[in-house]
C-alpha cells in the first residue's frame, strides 16, 4: 500500500509523467486507489513485481517494454463503449449514461460526487444524504464492435441508450436524468 505522494516519487524516477503512468495503472487494474491510498492488484506483465520502493524499475536491457511504449499502447487501445448507470441502493433511483469512451464519465461522475460539485443537483444531494456506500458504478452493456464496414459505433451506442431508456425509466421519481440524451463525452 502505498500513498499518492509515494507512487508518484517512485514513478518519477523512471518517467516524469507520474500522473499518467498512475492513472494508467488504476485503469488497467493494476492498482487500486480507496481516497489516498493506492494499493498493488497485480504486477503488470511487462513491469517486475514491486520490491519495496522498486515499484516502476524497468530494465531497459532485459527485453521488458519501456514506460514509453507502455504508455503508447495504452493510449491507442480500444476504449469500450455503452451505457452505464450509476444506481442509489437506497432508493432504487438511477442516472443513466452513455459514452463513446466508458473509463471516463465514470471516473469523471465519482470525482463529481466525491468533490461535492455533481452537476446533477438532485443527484449530489442524495449522494450526500445517503453517503458513497449506498451508490454503485455499473457498465450496463458494452457496444459489440462488429467486423463489417458497414458498422457505425454512434448508431449502436444510440440503439442501445434507446433500448436502455425504455427499460429503466430513470425520469422522475425513478431516476436523476432530466431528458432522454444521455451521452457523455
Amino acid at each position: 500500500m502505498y500513498t499518492e505522494s509515494e507512487v508518484d516519487t517512485i514513478i518519477e524516477e523512471t518517467c516524469p509523467d507520474y500522473c499518467a503512468i498512475r492513472r494508467i495503472f488504476v485503469d488497467e487494474g493494476i492498482m487500486e486507489r480507496k481516497g489516498n491510498i493506492y494499493r498493488v492488484l497485480q504486477p503488470p506483465a511487462a513491469i517486475p513485481a514491486p520490491h519495496t520502493n522498486a515499484l516502476m524499475k524497468v530494465k531497459k536491457d532485459s527485453g521488458m517494454k519501456s514506460l514509453k511504449e507502455i504508455k503508447r499502447e495504452y493510449k491507442e487501445r480500444k476504449k469500450p463503449s455503452g451505457v452505464f448507470q450509476i444506481k442509489n441502493t437506497a432508493n432504487g433511483k438511477v442516472l443513466l449514461g452513455s459514452s463513446l469512451n466508458l473509463e471516463g464519465p465514470l471516473n469523471s461522475h465519482k470525482f463529481m460526487l466525491a468533490m461535492g460539485s455533481h452537476r446533477n443537483a438532485e443527484l449530489q444531494k442524495e449522494w450526500n444524504q445517503y453517503g458513497s456506500d449506498h451508490f454503485v458504478f455499473e457498465i450496463l452493456e458494452v457496444v459489440k464492435v462488429k467486423d463489417d464496414p458497414n458498422f457505425n459505433l454512434n448508431d449502436e451506442l444510440e440503439l442501445l441508450e434507446q433500448i436502455w431508456i425504455e427499460k429503466l425509466q430513470p425520469f422522475g421519481e425513478q431516476g436523476y436524468n432530466t431528458d432522454s440524451r444521455i451521452r457523455q463525452v
